[in-house]
């Protein structure tokens, strides 16, 4: 059991454990990843289920981060200039929306979709964006799995309902997520199986 109640799932997919842990910085970026190597194991549809908890990540959010996504994909002036920002009613320079989606997934490709059957997403069914991301704020991401299932007609693959929230480091959920993994099956189920 976790903080949050639910199952955690094994350690090696887990980015709380600090051991497993290794540091890299990129540009102005700094990003810790799970240590994931080639002696350990691929994560596959049959790995998830309902209530398991990970944790992933810990990215830090500058400024400069802010105002580059900004500036290509979301032109607003609580995400571009300081000052302006101060006039807005998030009251200072955050990160768009649509940025905190971009480092949730890099998030959480890097804490374990990378190493897993993933094999995409149809959609993503709810995002509420909770609380500005502020420069200086470090993101990690709580994966909640809320339910798995098999589609009838493919028995190659999964669909696994997760939810993604976004913390920064005074713990506070800043976004969630609710979208649907498809990820594929270590083991093709028969074709004629019954689904329960």
């Amino acid at each position: 059991m976790n903080r949050s109640g639910g199952e955690t799932l094994p350690a090696r997919n887990t980015s709380v454990n600090a051991a497993r842990l290794t540091e890299r910085t990129t540009g102005s970026r700094e990003f810790r990843r799970c240590g994931l190597g080639a002696d350990v194991a691929k994560l596959y549809f049959e790995d998830f289920a309902a209530g398991q908890v990970a944790e992933y990540g810990d990215m830090l959010v500058t400024a400069e981060d802010i105002k580059d996504f900004a500036s290509q994909f979301d032109p607003q002036p609580m995400h571009l200039d300081e000052e302006a920002a101060k006039a807005t009613i998030v009251g200072g320079l955050c990160a768009s929306g649509w940025h905190t989606c971009a480092m949730m997934m890099r998030i959480i490709a890097d804490g374990f979709l990378l190493n897993s059957s993933s094999m995409g997403s149809p959609g993503i069914d709810e995002i509420r964006w909770l609380a500005p991301v502020r420069p200086g704020d470090r993101l990690r991401v709580r994966s909640s799995i809320i339910e798995t299932s098999e589609p009838r007609s493919r028995p190659d693959f999964g669909f696994v309902k997760t939810k993604f929230e976004v913390l920064n480091d005074a713990g506070t959920v800043v976004m969630h997520a609710i979208t649907n993994l498809m990820l594929g099956r270590r083991t093709p189920r028969a074709a004629n199986s019954v689904i329960a």
